[in-house]
């Protein structure tokens, strides 16, 4: 069993040891490594040599026998490959030779070729470069041009080709360092841009600031201008009319007036804008403020998503400049160019606001200028109250009413409502009455002063003609008087009319261009001339007849002077027709019932003249020195009351240019209270008796005022009754001789 075991395992390694040797006949040198391999792993690899060599042997006979068959071709071969060897040798050489001079030919051609591919290399590196070069360039010259346009300050270009550059151009050479560097340094260019645009704005804030005042007065002066081409154009359908003017009326009831009033001959001075300039073009606001950084600065922060930042700041700024331009100078109300300035600045603002808003879209709105000129009306009316009251000058207050028509008129142009300042002008005309009435108080008493309180005498026509033009005074008698004459009243008649028509003047200046109505006008202005005429010239009037060193003769005339006053009352009344065209008949006219003031003073003046003459006549009293106890009679009467009786003679003379009933008051006053004080001499505490030849004296001097006194019989009628009433001592009841006394009654 071994041996047939052993015999198989033998079989086996035979099989497989020629298996082997195949595959290294057959095989790749190469790849003979594992075929070893797989002999080496065995344990017959003696066995494998053996085979091996009997292998190799195997083939070595075959080869023997195959040379020995071809050997006689074999010498053949190698003799040709010995002729072989020459020629090949010859050829060697030729091609050396040739080799040689093919060299030494083409070294020169090598080095054109080196040449060549250099030059190759180079024109494909220069061409690379430049396709690199060519994509590049754009970059760079956008980003010199970025640089030029932030060197210019031409903000929003620059912002505009910084998005061109990031977007469209860097990525395409996102590759290359420097495009690196200019990635990076792209949101510092943005914040650059951002921050050089909003130094810009507060550069324009702040010159809007300082312009504000030539923006106005800019604005102001076109408003003007078209104010007074509307007033031209209105005027122009009248030039043919036959209704007179205002200027007509003011001629044909003022002729010749006394230039008194600083505005009789001129008018205001902000009315006289138009003398200036009058063909010049007034430029716009927009032709003196670039606002082109407002606009570059809103399209940055358009663009940069904070457009709603941008709006909140320049709100924010405007407000505080606004805050700042309403708050009026201390010293405002001294001139009237502090107001002008201060409405300038005004109008600046709200004209640069109403620029913006219909220039730029919701950078400001209609709500937020509604507001800012809401918190300004009420700033500016609280400020010209405040400052109008401290104005004591009719004159300026007028300018003042007159620029702020012009503010009013000019921010209405803007579409601002202005409704309220013509409301607050009406209440500014109520203090403009005031001080005209305070001016007026002064004219009038400067004319009370100056007066002579003496008739006007006239010599010749003309100076005739020049008094009655200045005053409506008619008398058929007086006309046909002779030259010299005198009219019945002193100087200031007619310049006390004459003043109080300035005053209307005055007044109607003011209700012009305030949008009122002709009745409103004509109820405002009867209003303040009765305030005028009872109130100021009453004053002046009770002032001058109050004063302790006024006479008689003043008195008198001052009665006389009232009188015609009074009379003139009705061509007042016309004159204010006249030129406010209302009809007295219209229901709601106002009357003139200044006539009053006029009979008030005559009152006063007749109860002064009542007082004098009493004090005169007192004084002379005080001169009676009686001897009650004497017993001798003069035959003649005392010498105070002849001087009395001389002085109340040339007294009652003055008193014949009264009315009648005034100058019988006064000589029935003056008579009374002279036999008033005669009686109370009697009753006298001190006089216990007297004699019956003081009596007599005194009974002379009674009769003699009796009899010296009155001249007319009704006046002679009533003195007697006077005296007659009086209950005087009976002299019967003196008994005795002239030296006896006469005790009066205890009861008396």
């Amino acid at each position: 069993m071994e041996r047939v075991k052993m015999a198989e395992e033998s079989l086996e390694t035979a099989a497989e040891h020629e298996r082997i040797l195949r595959e290294i006949e057959s095989t790749d040198t190469a790849c003979i490594g594992p075929t070893l391999r797989s002999v080496y792993d065995g344990e017959e690899h003696g066995r494998f040599m053996e085979k091996l060599e009997t292998r190799i042997r195997n083939h070595d006979r075959e080869i023997e026998k195959m040379c020995n068959f071809h050997y006689q071709g074999f010498v053949d071969s190698i003799t040709e490959l010995l002729k072989v060897r020459g020629e090949a040798q010859k050829l060697k050489n030729q091609v050396t030779d040739t080799n040689r001079k093919l060299q030494h030919e083409g070294k020169e051609l090598v080095i054109a070729m080196e040449e060549l591919k250099q030059c190759r290399l180079q024109q494909r590196n220069i061409s690379a470069t430049v396709d690199k070069l060519m994509l590049c360039l754009p970059v760079l010259e956008m980003y010199s041009k970025l640089r030029d346009q932030m060197k210019t300050k031409r903000h929003y270009p620059a912002l505009k080709t910084l998005e061109h550059l990031e977007h469209t151009y860097l990525p395409q050479v996102s590759h290359y360092r420097f495009c690196k560097v200019m990635v990076d340094n792209i949101p510092k260019l943005r914040e650059e841009i951002k921050d050089v645009s909003m130094s810009d704005l507060k550069d324009f804030l702040e010159s809007i600031r300082k312009h504000s005042d030539k923006i106005g007065e800019t604005a102001m002066k076109q408003a003007q201008q078209q104010r007074n081409l509307d007033n031209i154009v209105l005027q122009q359908p009248r030039l043919g009319s036959k209704r007179k003017s205002k200027k007509d009326v003011y001629t044909i009831f003022d002729t010749e007036v006394e230039s008194t009033s600083p505005k009789s001959e001129q008018d205001s001075g902000i009315l006289d804008v138009e003398d200036e300039e009058d063909d010049e073009e007034v430029p716009g606001a927009q032709d003196l403020v670039d606002f082109s950084p407002v606009y570059r600065c809103l399209h940055i922060y358009s663009v940069l998503g904070a457009r709603e930042t941008f709006e909140n700041y320049y709100r924010k700024q405007r407000r505080k400049q606004a805050r700042l331009v309403l708050q009026p100078p201390s010293n405002m109300h001294e001139t009237l160019d502090g107001y002008r300035k201060y409405f300038n600045q005004i109008v600046g603002f709200f004209v640069v606001e109403d620029h913006i808003l219909h220039t730029t879209q919701g950078l400001v709105n209609r709500a937020y200028i509604d507001e800012l000129w809401e918190m300004a009306l009420s700033k500016t009316i609280a400020a010209l109250r405040t400052h109008s009251s401290y104005c004591s000058d009719p004159n300026l207050v007028l300018d003042l009413k007159n620029l702020i028509v012009l503010f009013a008129d000019t921010l209405q142009v803007y579409g601002f409502p202005v409704n309220q300042l013509f409301d607050m002008l009406l209440e500014i005309r109520d203090q403009y009455s005031e001080t005209l009435l305070k001016k007026w108080a002064g004219v009038f008493r400067n004319i009370l002063d100056s007066d002579n309180y003496s008739p006007i005498p006239v010599t010749s026509e003309e100076t005739y003609k020049k008094v009655v033009g200045q005053f409506p005074f008619q008398d058929t008698e007086l006309e046909k008087q002779p030259f010299p004459k005198k009219f019945p009243f002193s100087e200031f008649v007619p310049k006390v009319y004459n003043q109080i028509k300035e005053f209307i003047y005055a007044c109607l200046k003011f209700s012009e261009d305030l949008h009122l109505s002709s009745t409103e006008v004509d109820d405002m202005i009867r209003k303040s001339t009765n305030l005028l005429l009872t109130r100021t010239l009453s004053n002046s009037l009770q002032n001058v007849i109050k004063r302790k060193n006024i006479g008689l003769t003043e008195l008198v005339q001052i009665i006389i002077n009232t009188t015609h006053l009074e009379k003139s009352c009705k061509y007042l009344e016309e004159f204010i027709t006249n030129i406010t065209n209302v009809l007295p008949e219209t229901v709601h006219t106002t009357k003139l019932y200044g006539t009053t003031t006029f009979k008030d003073a005559r009152h006063a003046a007749e109860e002064e003249i009542y007082t004098n003459l009493n004090q005169k006549i007192d004084q002379f009293l005080q001169l009676a020195d009686y001897d009650w106890m004497t017993g001798e009679l003069d035959n003649k009467a005392s010498d105070y009351l002849v001087d009395l009786i001389a002085f109340l003679r040339s007294t009652f003379a003055v008193f014949t240019h009264l009315p009648g009933k005034v100058a019988q008051t006064a000589c029935m006053s003056a008579c009374k209270h002279l036999a008033t004080s005669l009686m109370q001499l009697l009753l006298e505490a001190e006089v216990r008796q007297l004699t019956l030849g003081a009596l007599q004296q005194f009974n002379l001097d009674v009769r003699e005022c009796e009899r010296s006194i009155p001249r007319k019989p009704s006046l002679i009628i009533s003195l007697v009754s006077t005296f007659s009433n009086e209950s005087l001592p009976d002299p019967a009841r003196c008994l005795g001789s002239r030296r006896t006394r006469c005790s009066w009654p205890s009861s008396t």
